[in-house]
């Protein structure tokens, strides 16, 4: 009998695994792609903004040590309307923090956690295996696992099973739990580009008629972009030789950060909003995009759904009791029910806002972003986001052990 069964080793299920470890529950990790191998989705060349309460996570799961050489910190932040002409600036020295976060490639993530996770004598690696059926009951959780590529198979019974299988939740759909989808109808356009002058730690938020655009520092002196656009737009970039694609990004962009010299795209993928019903079920509790794929603007994604792994780590080990009991599951989501809200709200309104060109919207916008750039106690709140929107924190959020002492 496993007590909790995690589904999905990317970036939030291995998260889960970690802070696990060492609680005395028997865990099973099932991942279908290896850490190592390209088409591993979750570990990629893509780059996160992790957040100051994502660090402390991090920290308190022992991986940041790991991560740390490859970050690189956000010293400030600059806000933009393309075509008009407000803007909002933010700084880390005149909020009293050292960086609003960090920029770390996906890989270095998933590196520093299965460094753990495969020196965890509790946990039960399945890596490469796929998910062939599971059946929920209020008594318990049936699983079938193939590993590949040798085809075996295994059953497992566990008291808790954990979607953090992605956006096309496999446990999701099996536990009964319906998910609202709301197409953006834009693909990001994901690139590593240089320009021939220092970031400083600068990140940057652009809001153009086609979408929003992000440029990020990265450790190596480059800066990891983000191109939020509509496919067909998409398309074209990516078949762009590199002098015309630099010159695209150049007209949208402007020369804040530079002339750009040389961009290494990595790709596109749909940018769509999706949030299940609830985020626990029968025995089952959702985490991640599992729970809500949000889009990329601002950066919010993944560092709520390490708030939801964190949290859900601090409920397990604080009781000892059935993982899988109502009662747990029940106070988990009412924990959490306040962030995930707002931070879905947040998001969503940011790209319909931006995306609104009526003139009427469009000056509302510019006076909002004169305001909030004179405005110290908008931007102190906006700089403690990364918390949470609202709600308990996690207690590793907030920089304390895991488990109360």
């Amino acid at each position: 009998m496993i007590d909790i069964a995690i589904v999905g080793g990317g970036m939030v299920g291995a998260s889960l695994a970690v802070g696990l470890a060492g609680s005395g529950r028997r865990v099973l990790l099932v991942e279908s792609v290896p850490l190592s191998d390209a088409a591993q989705p979750s570990f990629d060349e893509r780059t996160t903004a992790l957040g100051n309460a994502s660090r402390r996570i991090f920290e308190g799961l022992g991986a940041w040590a790991a991560i740390a050489p490859q970050a690189q910190p956000i010293r400030a932040i600059h806000v933009s309307d393309a075509g008009r002409f407000a803007f909002a600036r933010l700084s880390a020295q005149e909020q009293g923090v050292e960086a609003f976060g960090y920029v770390v490639a996906n890989r270095c993530i998933g590196a520093g956690l299965w460094e753990h996770l495969t020196a965890t004598p509790d946990l039960t690696l399945r890596v490469p295996a796929r998910l062939g059926g599971i059946e929920i009951t209020p008594e318990g959780v049936r699983l079938e696992v193939t590993s590949e590529p040798s085809g075996a198979r295994e059953h497992f019974e566990a008291r808790l099973v954990v979607a953090a299988d992605g956006a096309h939740s496999q446990v999701r759909a099996a536990a009964g739990i319906s998910a609202a989808l709301e197409d953006y109808q834009q693909l990001a356009v994901v690139a590593s580009v240089a320009t021939d002058r220092e970031h400083e730690g600068w990140a940057y938020e652009r809001f153009t008629p086609a979408g929003p655009l992000a440029l990020l520092p990265l450790h190596d002196g480059r800066r990891a972009l983000v191109w939020a656009c509509e496919p067909q737009k998409a398309q074209e970039l990516l078949a762009l030789p590199e002098r015309a694609y630099l010159a695209q990004l150049q007209s949208q962009f402007g020369w804040r950060a530079g002339r750009f010299l040389g961009a290494a795209r990595s790709g596109s993928y749909p940018l769509r909003l999706t949030r299940a019903a609830t985020p626990v079920g029968v025995r089952t509790v959702l985490v991640g995009n599992a729970a809500q794929a949000l889009h990329p603007v601002a950066g919010q994604g993944f560092n709520l759904g390490l708030r939801d792994a964190a949290m859900l780590a601090e409920v397990i080990v604080g009781d000892s009791g059935d993982p899988g009991a109502p009662a747990l599951l029940e106070r988990f989501a009412a924990w959490r029910a306040r962030d995930r809200s707002g931070v879905v709200r947040f998001t969503d309104g940011l790209v319909k806002l931006f995306g609104d060109q009526r003139p009427g919207v469009a000056l509302l916008r510019d006076l909002g972003l004169l305001a909030f750039d004179l405005a110290p106690p908008a931007k102190r709140a906006l700089a403690r986001v990364s918390t949470g929107f609202a709600g308990p924190a996690p207690r590793l959020a907030r920089g304390l052990p895991l488990r109360h002492v």
